[in-house]
């Protein structure tokens, strides 16, 4: 144990970190190690998806790894829908700027996070 390195040392009772401590200090927890590889899985199956011509099964993918990393990060729906609330406002405040790409394409919808 990691604890017990620390108690060599006669006298200094400052220096004793019990399993707990350590426990408590590690800033990856196994639930995140798990989300982790989950992610790490997912994003390939994405990579498969958009190779294959499955667009809208890999969008869907997308929306998914989303909500794996705000869970890693620490995000929350509002969080997001703030994010996206100020977003939407500063695109309908700035002056639009047509380039050839745009104007031959049709424009995606802006996807809206509902709770």
């Amino acid at each position: 144990m990691l604890s017990s390195a620390f108690q060599g040392r006669r006298g200094d009772r400052h220096n004793h970190v019990s399993q707990a401590e350590l426990t408590e200090r590690t800033p990856v927890s196994h639930s995140d190690e798990q989300l982790q590889s989950v992610l790490e899985t997912l994003e390939g199956c994405r990579k498969v998806l958009n190779a294959c011509n499955s667009r809208e099964s890999a969008d869907l993918l997308s929306i998914v790894i989303l909500d794996v990393r705000m869970k890693l990060k620490g995000i929350d729906s509002a969080d997001l829908k703030a994010l996206c609330d100020e977003m939407l406002r500063s695109a309908a405040s700035a002056p639009p700027t047509p380039s050839k790409q745009t104007q031959d394409q049709p424009r995606r919808p802006l996807l809206r996070v509902v709770k």
